[in-house]
C-alpha cells in the first residue's frame, strides 16, 4: 500500500534510511510508493552498501533488483565522469528494465546510466558512452564488444553485477562475463543475484566471489526460488485441444494479462493465428523479435492493450509485469529451473498468481517430478462450467440434481409427453421410450374396461400413423436438383470456412451431418 500523507512517507523514508540509504534515494523511495524494504532489501542492502561481494539468492518478485540497485547507485561518485559500475542481464528486456529503475533513483543523484544492448544500433550506443556514464548496464556480448573497441575502460569500474546468473551461464554468456571480471578493478565488488542456483554459479562463486555475503530464501518464499502467493496446477488434455483450453482459460477466469510460454518458437506462430482468430488481443515475444518491436510488445502488455502474450523462456527471462494474475505453460517447463523462472513471472511483491500447465494425460509424471523437486503441490485441475477447481472435487450439482448441471436429457424425456398421447418410460432410446403401437390417443384403460371392437380400433391406430408418415414422405429429389443443392451447400461451407485455421475448418466439417442420399 503506498503512503498516505507526509507522516507516512517520513514513515517509509526513515525505514529505508535506517539500512544505510542517504536520504535523497530514501525520500525518492517513499515518494514512490514505497512503504517500506521487502525482506530481501532490508537483508542485503547493508553489506552490499558496505562493499562486500555478495550471493544474492532470493524468489522471484520479492524486490532483488533494487536490493542490489540502491547500494550501487548510493556507491557512485557522481562527481568522477567515469564508468565505475557494469550490472549485466542474460535478456534484452531485462536490461531494459534495469535501466529504467537506474535511471528513476539515479536522477536525483545525479548518475548517469547507458545501455549496451545486443540486438540495438551499436553506433548509437558508441555515441552515447562519449557522454562517460557513470553506470552502464547491458547484455554481456554486447558489454564485452564495446569494451574491446576500447570504448568502455573496464580499470575503473569498482562494482559489477551480474543478475540471473544462472541464466547468463546458461546462455553462453560466462565467458563474456569472465572476460569483463577480469578487466576490471582487481579492488571490485562483485554481485551475483539469481532465484536457483546452478552447479556452474558454484564454480564461479568459488572463482570470483571475496568472502561473500551470501543471502539464501527469506520469509517471502522457500527455498524453490517461488513466492508462496503462488497457486500451482495442471490440465491434462490432448494437444490438439490445447488452443481451444488457452481460450476457455482466458474467457472463463478473465484476467487482466496472461503469460503464455511454449518450449518451441516453431509453435508461436500457429498460436498466435489462432487465438487472434478467436478474437484475443494477442501478442508474440521471441529471441529474434526485433529490439525496437520487442519494446513496443511489452508497452502494449503493460498498458493492458494486449491481454495474451505469447513467449519463449530465454525472451521472458526475468520480466517484471506488475500485477501479472496469471502464467499459462502451453508445454510442461524442461526443467525444475525453467518451472521457477516462468512460474515466477506471477505472484511478484507479495501478490496473489495463478500458474497453469497444459500437458498431455501421458505427462503427468512431469508435474509430479517437478513438484517433488521444488516441493509444492502441483495439483491436476479442471474447467467446469466456467470454474476451475480440482480434478478431485466433486462437480456441482445442476437444477436437475445431475452432476453435469444440466440434467439428464433422458430424465426429461421420461417426463414428458410422448407424440400420440401416452406418457414413455425412461430408457435409453429405446422401444420404452416410443409410444406403444397398441395404444389410441386419451386415456389408457384397464382390460376389463375396454368397450367391445377394442381390437380393431388398436388395429386401426396402428396403421394410421404409418399412412400419415407415407403420406408426409417427400419424393425423392431428382438428380440435378441434388447436386445444384450440393453445390450450394458446399460454397456456404467454403465461405464460413475462409480465412479459418485449419483445425477450425475440421472440426466446422465434423459438426456437419452428412449428406442425404
Amino acid at each position: 500500500m503506498p503512503p498516505s500523507g507526509d507522516t507516512n512517507i517520513g514513515e517509509a523514508a526513515g525505514a529505508f534510511k535506517a539500512l544505510g540509504l542517504n536520504e535523497r534515494l530514501a525520500a525518492k523511495l517513499a515518494e514512490a510508493g514505497m512503504t517500506g524494504p521487502t525482506a530481501v532489501q532490508a537483508d542485503a542492502i547493508p553489506p552490499l552498501i558496505g562493499g562486500s561481494d555478495g550471493m544474492l539468492r532470493s524468489p522471484t518478485g520479492t524486490g532483488k533488483t533494487l536490493a542490489y540497485l540502491l547500494p550501487v547507485l548510493q556507491r557512485i561518485d557522481a562527481s568522477r565522469r567515469e564508468t565505475q559500475a557494469v550490472i549485466m542481464a542474460p535478456t534484452q528486456e531485462l536490461a531494459m528494465q534495469i535501466v529504467r529503475v537506474a535511471e528513476t533513483y539515479g536522477e536525483p543523484l545525479g548518475v548517469q546510466t547507458v545501455a549496451l544492448i545486443g540486438g540495438a544500433a551499436l553506433s548509437r550506443q558508441l555515441e552515447r558512452m562519449k557522454r562517460k556514464p557513470q553506470l552502464v548496464v547491458g547484455t554481456p556480448g554486447r558489454v564485452r564488444e564495446v569494451a574491446s573497441l576500447k570504448k568502455l575502460p573496464l580499470h575503473a569500474v569498482r562494482m559489477v553485477v551480474v543478475d540471473e546468473t544462472d541464466r547468463v551461464f546458461s546462455l553462453g554468456g560466462r565467458t563474456d562475463v569472465e572476460s569483463i571480471l577480469r578487466g576490471a578493478s582487481r579492488e571490485r565488488q562483485t554481485v551475483f543475484v539469481s532465484a536457483t542456483r546452478s552447479e556452474a554459479m558454484r564454480e564461479a562463486e568459488s572463482k570470483w566471489l571475496r568472502n561473500p555475503w551470501v543471502s539464501e530464501a527469506v520469509d517471502e518464499g522457500s527455498a524453490n526460488g517461488l513466492p508462496q502467493t503462488i497457486e500451482h496446477g495442471f490440465i491434462a488434455c490432448d494437444m490438439r485441444d490445447k488452443v481451444d483450453m488457452v481460450r476457455r482459460l482466458a474467457r472463463n477466469l478473465k484476467p487482466a494479462g496472461a503469460l503464455v510460454f511454449v518450449n518451441d518458437i516453431e509453435r508461436i506462430g500457429e498460436l498466435l493465428s489462432k487465438l487472434r482468430y478467436e478474437g484475443f488481443a494477442a501478442d508474440a515475444l521471441y529471441g529474434d523479435t526485433p529490439g525496437r518491436e520487442r519494446g513496443e510488445v511489452l508497452r502494449r502488455f503493460r498498458e493492458g492493450k494486449t491481454k495474451l502474450l505469447i513467449a519463449t523462456d530465454v525472451a521472458a527471462r526475468g520480466l517484471d509485469i506488475p500485477g501479472l494474475p496469471l502464467v499459462i505453460q502451453f508445454e510442461p517447463a524442461l526443467d525444475a529451473d525453467h518451472y521457477v523462472h516462468r512460474a515466477g513471472r506471477t505472484g511478484r511483491m507479495g501478490r496473489s498468481g495463478r500458474s497453469i500447465s497444459l500437458i498431455a494425460p501421458q505427462e503427468k509424471f512431469i508435474m509430479n517430478k517437478l513438484g517433488k523437486r521444488l516441493g509444492i503441490e502441483i495439483a491436476e485441475l479442471a474447467l467446469s462450467e466456467g470454474r476451475l477447481q480440482r480434478a478431485d472435487e466433486p462437480r456441482r450439482q445442476g437444477r436437475s440434481g445431475s452432476a453435469g448441471g444440466r440434467g439428464d436429457k433422458r430424465e426429461r424425456g421420461a417426463i414428458a409427453p410422448a407424440r400420440g398421447g401416452a406418457v414413455g418410460k425412461p430408457g435409453a432410446g429405446g422401444a420404452a421410450d416410443r409410444p406403444q403401437a397398441g395404444y389410441a390417443a386419451g386415456p389408457i384403460r384397464a382390460a376389463d374396461e375396454r368397450p367391445a371392437g377394442a381390437g380393431r380400433a388398436r388395429g386401426l391406430a396402428a396403421e394410421a400413423p404409418r399412412a400419415g408418415e407415407a403420406a408426409r414422405k417427400p419424393e425423392a429429389a431428382k438428380p440435378g436438383q441434388a447436386s445444384k443443392a450440393k453445390a450450394k451447400a458446399d460454397r456456404k461451407r467454403d465461405n464460413k470456412n475462409k480465412g479459418a485455421p485449419r483445425w477450425l475448418k475440421e472440426k466446422r466439417n465434423q459438426a456437419e451431418p452428412p449428406p442425404a442420399p
